[in-house]
C-alpha cells in the first residue's frame, strides 16, 4: 500500500507488530547469548554477575576441560552416525509406507491406517520395548537407537496426505510413458516432495541428535554413548571421569561447574543449529506450495 493511502491505525498496527516481534526475538536469543558468554567466563565473574552478555575475563577453561580427552570427539562421531543413518532410515521407511497408503485402491488400506492411528494412541511401553530390543540382540548396538523408532506415525500420515495432493495427471502421464511404480516414486513423486522430505528430515535428525534416554536403556558400552549421554555424564560428575586433569598443564585450574554446564549446552546445540540454514529454502517453498490450491 502506498504511503499516501496509509491510515494512522494501520501505521500504528505495523509499528506494534515490529516492536512485538523484535522483543520476542530478543527474549528468545538473549538467554542463548548469555549461555555462550557464561561458558567463556571465569568462576569469579559467574559468582559476581547474575546476567551478562560479554564476559570481562575471557577463558576457554571449560572447553579445555571437556575436550581434554578424545571421549567427546568419539561421542560426537557416534551422534553424527546415529543422526545421519537414522534419518535416512526414517525417511526411507516413511516414504515407502506412505506412498502405497496414498493410493485409495490399495487392498486393506483402511485397516493399515487404523493400525497406524492406534499406535499413536497406545504404545507398548518402556519395558515391553526393552524386551523386544533385547530379544532382537540389539543391546549395546547403535541400531537399537535407530530401528525401534524407524517410523513416526504422525509424520507418516502427513507425508501420506502430501502424496495424495500431488496432481494425478503427472502420474498418469508417467505411466503412459512406461514408468513403473518405483520409477514413478523416484522420478516424479520424490522430486516434487523435497519440501516435505526436508522438513521431516530435520524433525527426525533433531530427534536423533537430542535423544539420550534410549541410549541410557540400550547402550552399556561407554564407547558407544552418543554426545547427549556423555554431556549428561559431564554435567553430573564434573570430574576426571569425563576429562583427565592429569594429562593437562599443572597450572590448569578446574573450571566451575556452572561454566561446564553452559559449555555443554553450547556443544550440544550448535551442531544441529548449523543444519537449519541449508533447509530454510525448502521450508519457504513448502509454505508456497501449501498456499496454492487447484
Amino acid at each position: 500500500m502506498s504511503k499516501k493511502y496509509r491510515t494512522l491505525p494501520g501505521t500504528l498496527f505495523d509499528v506494534s507488530n515490529y516492536l512485538f516481534l523484535s522483543l520476542y526475538g530478543l527474549v528468545a536469543i538473549l538467554p542463548f547469548i548469555y549461555i555462550i558468554a557464561g561458558s567463556f567466563a571465569s568462576d569469579a565473574e559467574l559468582t559476581e554477575r547474575a546476567v551478562f552478555l560479554i564476559p570481562k575475563t575471557f577463558t576457554t577453561a571449560a572447553y579445555e576441560y571437556i575436550f581434554s580427552t578424545n571421549i567427546i570427539l568419539r561421542s560426537v562421531w557416534v551422534s553424527v552416525y546415529v543422526t545421519v543413518v537414522g534419518t535416512l532410515f526414517n525417511l526411507v521407511f516413511t516414504v515407502t509406507m506412505a506412498y502405497p497408503l496414498a493410493r485409495r485402491v490399495l487392498p486393506g488400506r483402511n485397516l493399515i491406517l487404523n493400525l497406524v492411528i492406534f499406535s499413536m494412541l497406545f504404545g507398548g511401553g518402556m519395558i515391553p520395548t526393552f524386551l523386544v530390543v533385547r530379544e532382537l540382540n540389539l543391546l549395546d548396538s547403535l541400531w537399537a537407537l535407530i530401528i525401534p523408532g524407524a517410523i513416526s506415525a504422525f509424520n507418516l500420515i502427513i507425508v501420506k496426505n502430501f502424496f495424495q495432493e500431488l496432481p494425478p495427471e503427472l502420474e498418469e502421464a508417467a505411466r503412459i510413458d512406461g514408468c513403473t511404480e518405483l520409477g514413478l516414486l523416484w522420478r516424479i513423486v520424490l522430486p516434487l516432495s523435497k519440501p516435505v522430505l526436508a522438513t521431516f528430515a530435520l524433525f527426525y535428525a533433531v530427534g536423533h541428535w537430542n535423544n539420550f534416554f534410549s541410549a541410557l536403556l540400550y547402550i552399556n558400552d561407554p564407547e558407544k554413548w552418543p554426545l547427549q549421554v556423555m554431556l549428561r555424564q559431564i554435567v553430573m560428575l564434573s570430574q576426571a571421569a569425563a576429562g583427565d586433569l592429569s594429562s593437562m598443564d599443572p597450572s590448569f585450574v578446574k573450571p566451575p561447574d556452572q561454566s561446564i554446564k553452559m559449555a555443554v549446552i553450547v556443544i550440544g546445540t550448535i551442531p544441529i543449529l548449523l543444519v537449519y540454514p541449508f533447509l530454510q529454502k525448502h521450508f519457504a517453498k513448502g509454505v508456497l506450495i501449501g498456499s496454492v490450491k487447484g
